[in-house]
């Protein structure tokens, strides 16, 4: 069964940094591309970065381009989400996600992926 662990939420202020990551196991890591997503309150699951399986592609939510980076660690089955020049409007319980069939094309809307982790709250203050 493939299960995914989010870690390394937490409080900051405005214009810092963390790194979330995200522990996988249950099957092949590598053969899988990897997405995270965030969820504020009263609002749609938002799309933030997503890589492709063999890591070298990347794709990016606008509100985050150029301030958040995804990466992935295949040999340790972790997919990590830096995010520097934080603002309050990234405050939310950020997601991990992945797809359940290997494919090409990695998608952005969050009903394409079928195992989620149980969030890590990230919370920004101003």
């Amino acid at each position: 069964q493939v299960q995914l662990e989010e870690s390394g939420g937490g409080l900051v202020q405005a214009g810092g940094s963390l790194r979330l990551s995200c522990a996988a196991s249950g099957r092949t890591f590598s053969r899988y591309d990897m997405a995270w997503f965030r969820q504020a309150p009263g609002k749609e699951r938002e799309f933030v970065a997503a890589i492709e399986w063999g890591g070298v592609t990347t794709y990016y939510g606008d509100a985050v381009k150029g301030r958040f980076t995804i990466s992935r660690d295949n040999a340790k089955n972790t997919v990590y989400l830096q995010m520097n020049s934080l603002k309050p409007e990234d405050t939310a319980v950020y997601y991990c996600a992945a797809p359940g069939l290997h494919r090409i094309v990695v998608r952005t809307n969050p009903y394409e992926y079928d195992y989620w982790g149980q969030g890590t709250q990230v919370t920004i203050s101003s």
